[in-house]
């Protein structure tokens, strides 16, 4: 296992604790400013990581970072009832994006140092001088690129990802009910897509990345 693959790991293990947290956090949130109480009465309008952990998501997160170089995986879906919301469908929508901007709110945040550091040739030759600087600077450039990752990913319009409500919730009520009749089948369609279209959303994540960052890369660490 190489250096980065471990910092990766290191990233991933910051993300299960912070990134999912945020975002399923900012689900809650919504519905609760909408008019949905669910989740707060079942504990989850909450940054504590545990509730909501999903393992198996962890895992395929972990697992996918190692051998496959993406990031792809999910905590526990935060629960919502949509006849509680204001504007309607409409509202479930706003609860359905309001995770995944999350993701772009954090990798933006995360990627000002980054930015900064990366443009300043003497910066980057002191942090890569460094192992401790090298070390965070480096999860921190995984940290951004796991939530572009995952506000991708969670943007497709395919059940059951936030997307697919966001996209029903903006269509006309007839419209939207022929279209959840895809639902059942949703799985196989997110495994076609990923592997018919991978590429391409894999290149329009970094060209996301690299938006943010300035084309930042990570730095190698000093022995």
């Amino acid at each position: 296992m190489d250096e980065q693959t471990i910092v990766a790991l290191i990233a991933v293990g910051v993300f299960i604790l912070v990134g999912f947290p945020v975002h399923e956090f900012s689900h809650a949130w919504a519905a609760y400013k909408l008019g949905d109480s669910t989740a707060r009465y079942m504990g989850r309008l909450t940054l504590n990581p545990r509730v909501h952990l999903d393992p198996l998501g962890s895992v395929v997160l972990a697992v996918s970072a190692v051998f496959f170089s993406v990031f792809i995986g999910w905590a526990k879906p935060t629960p919502v009832n949509p006849f509680n919301l204001r504007y309607g469908r409409r509202g479930e929508s706003m609860v359905a994006v309001a995770g995944p901007l999350s993701n772009l709110v954090m990798a933006a945040a995360v990627a000002i140092p980054l930015r900064l550091i990366w443009s300043d040739l003497q910066l980057v030759f002191t942090v890569g001088g460094s192992l401790p600087l090298a070390l965070i600077y480096n999860t921190a450039w995984y940290f951004v690129l796991i939530n572009v990752f995952l506000f991708m990913f969670n943007l497709l319009p395919i059940p059951p990802l936030d997307g697919w409500r966001a996209l029903t919730g903006l269509l006309d009520a007839r419209l939207a009910f022929q279209l959840r009749q895809v639902e059942p089948y949703g799985l196989l369609l997110l495994v076609g897509v990923v592997l018919i279209g991978g590429r391409y959303i894999v290149s329009f994540a970094f060209f996301i990345f690299d938006l943010l960052t300035g084309g930042a890369r990570p730095v190698g660490l000093p022995l």
